[in-house]
């Protein structure tokens, strides 16, 4: 016989061609690897890695939680500090404002006291000149009609007054009118009847008053019904001893 068969095995005897073809076959039918099946490769490990977040190597949930805790505690502290800067500007606006009202008052007290100076700064220099004003007036009551100095007198008296009123000072009279304390000063009771009690019936000097600011009040003399002696009064003196 053309094969021999022996125990335990199996032989066949099969063409050097037909075993070349076969593996040719093989090969058409697997790929083999290129460009392509890398680029599916890479695509694949990229959707892998961005499937979630990235977690460190080596990290635990305990140190997780101990870090968002630090986080937690470093803005609380930051809000603190905020609350406080807040605070400490609102403060500092209520100073600013404080003092910008402050400054205000100052300024419009300034601006008083400087109106004031303007305008009654020459009180005490006209508190010198009444006394002379008076004696120029107490003279040409005292002087003649015929007399020629009065001329010159009375002339001196009008400049001085005019001079005077140009700085706002203004003279009064208080004679005729019912006497007022606020304006006028009683030197003396005068008894008589033919004013009314009350009325000023005498004059010593003229008032005098400085932007309408009392200077110096009128001195006067007050009319007072005269004292009348009693019947019995009377009777008794005339009785004889």
């Amino acid at each position: 016989m053309a094969n021999q068969h022996k125990k335990g095995n199996v032989s066949a005897d099969i063409p050097t061609d037909a075993v070349e073809e076969a593996l040719r076959a093989v090969e058409k039918r697997v790929p083999a690897p290129g460009p392509e099946v890398e680029t599916e490769v890479q695509i694949e490990a990229a959707g892998q890695e961005g499937a979630g977040p990235a977690v460190p190597a080596g990290a635990t949930l305990e140190g997780l939680a101990a870090e968002n805790a630090q986080l937690a505690a470093q803005l609380e502290l930051s809000q603190a500090k905020g609350r406080e800067t807040l605070e400490k500007l609102k403060e500092e606006h209520d100073r600013f404002l404080r003092a910008a009202a402050d400054l205000e008052n100052y300024r419009k007290r300034a601006q008083k006291e400087r109106e004031e100076v303007q305008r009654f700064g020459n009180e005490r220099l006209l508190k010198e000149l009444i006394p002379v004003l008076d004696n120029l007036e107490r003279a040409l009551a005292a002087a003649a009609k015929d007399d020629p100095l009065s001329g010159g007198v009375r002339l001196v008296l009008r400049q001085m007054e005019e001079a005077l009123g140009r700085f706002g000072v203004k003279a009064f009279s208080a004679m005729g009118q019912p006497f007022d304390p606020r304006l006028h000063e009683a030197l003396m009771n005068v008894a008589t009847t033919e004013s009314a009690p009350g009325t000023v019936v005498m004059e010593h000097g003229r008032g005098y008053l400085l932007n309408d600011r009392l200077v110096r009040p009128a001195i006067v003399g007050v009319a007072v019904a005269p004292e009348t002696e009693s019947p019995s009064a009377s009777g008794t003196a005339g009785e004889p001893g």
